[in-house]
């Protein structure tokens, strides 16, 4: 299985030369001539409480925030990306709400994220990260979504179906995301797929979620037959798929247009209420990249999609599966 290290290291390298202004918005380099500017925005009005559904945080605290075994200083790079870095990133484009995605740097120690939830009510969401060999998955679980957890990451590489295969505590969270609503949130290589579709026929009631369209287009050109394997998750009602991770798939470069009939695709298989768009940050935040840049693809340049469409995938979908019973902030 290819594990969120290797997946950090890829796209870490891609955005090895990100610098951060004091405040925490990142100032990629300039690259004249590269970007072209985004179209005209569509007529209408403008959204507003956009939501990001997928976005990683941390501190150089490590002494209050201990490092998962494994992991050293070293591994955070960016050295720090705080709640507050990124609020300083994110707010001027009109994101008001984000769901935190657990750092693999704490491991199963949700407790940074947890505490980022609580400081800012209504603000963040969670996507946490337990251990699914120890007894009473499914207790904490709802321990966690007490807490405004409202989804379970889960590796999905290659050999995924040999994994599950083999544990209870991966059916039991399965069986709990279906009783509570808590979405299974699935970084997944297009090789896994097939073996996904098998595990959520199985689990049919679970809310599952694919990550940065399950990394096609990562590693090459997006091929045809990968997309067709993820549309392929479509017949199953609680299934979504973030359109998300621009700077780390096709030709990786801004104004991210070659995506553009990736995005078509997965709007006509699953529908805008089954689409949301997120960052990635703070990776998305490299040198050559940025969160405008990002934003801007769903905003400004997909002029396939309606208003409605585009609110749906900037705003609604996140906020019905991730903010669920979660007041907004005042």
């Amino acid at each position: 299985m290819r594990s969120r290290r290797e997946f950090i290291g890829t796209v870490a390298a891609l955005a090895a030369a990100t610098s951060f202004k004091p405040g925490g918005t990142a100032e990629p380099k300039a690259q004249p001539g590269t970007t072209p500017e985004p179209k005209a925005p569509p007529a209408g009005p403008r959204l507003t409480g956009l939501v990001d559904a997928h976005v990683h945080v941390w501190t150089p605290d490590t002494v209050r925030y201990p490092l998962a075994a494994g992991f050293t200083v070293a591994d955070m790079q960016p050295p720090s990306f705080t709640p507050d870095e990124l609020l300083a990133a994110c707010r001027p484009h009109g994101v008001a709400r984000v769901v935190l995605i657990q750092m693999s740097f704490y491991g199963t120690n949700n407790s940074f994220m947890l505490d980022a939830i609580a400081a800012r009510p209504g603000v963040f969401s969670g996507v946490a990260v337990v251990d699914h060999d120890r007894a009473g998955v499914a207790a904490t679980m709802k321990d966690l979504a007490a807490k405004g957890v409202r989804g379970f990451r889960l590796l999905a590489g290659r050999d995924v179906a040999d994994v599950w295969g083999r544990s209870a505590g991966i059916d039991e969270a399965w069986r709990c995301g279906g009783d509570e609503s808590l979405a299974m949130c699935l970084l997944a290589d297009p090789e896994s797929l097939p073996a996904i579709l098998e595990r959520c026929r199985r689990f049919p009631r679970t809310p599952v979620v694919i990550d940065h369209v399950a990394r096609i287009g990562m590693r090459g050109p997006v091929a045809d037959r990968d997309v067709d394997a993820l549309l392929r998750l479509a017949e199953l009602p609680g299934a979504a798929v973030k359109v998300s991770a621009f700077y780390a798939l096709g030709v990786k470069k801004p104004p991210y247009d070659d995506l553009a009939p990736l995005v078509r695709r997965l709007r006509d298989g699953f529908g805008a209420d089954r689409l949301m768009w997120a960052t990635d940050c703070p990776y998305q935040l490299g040198t050559g990249h940025g969160y405008g840049e990002s934003i801007a693809l769903v905003r400004d340049r997909l002029d396939f999609l309606s208003d409605a469409e585009r609110a749906k995938i900037l705003r609604d979908t996140a906020t019905r599966v991730f903010f669920r019973g979660i007041p907004a902030p005042g």
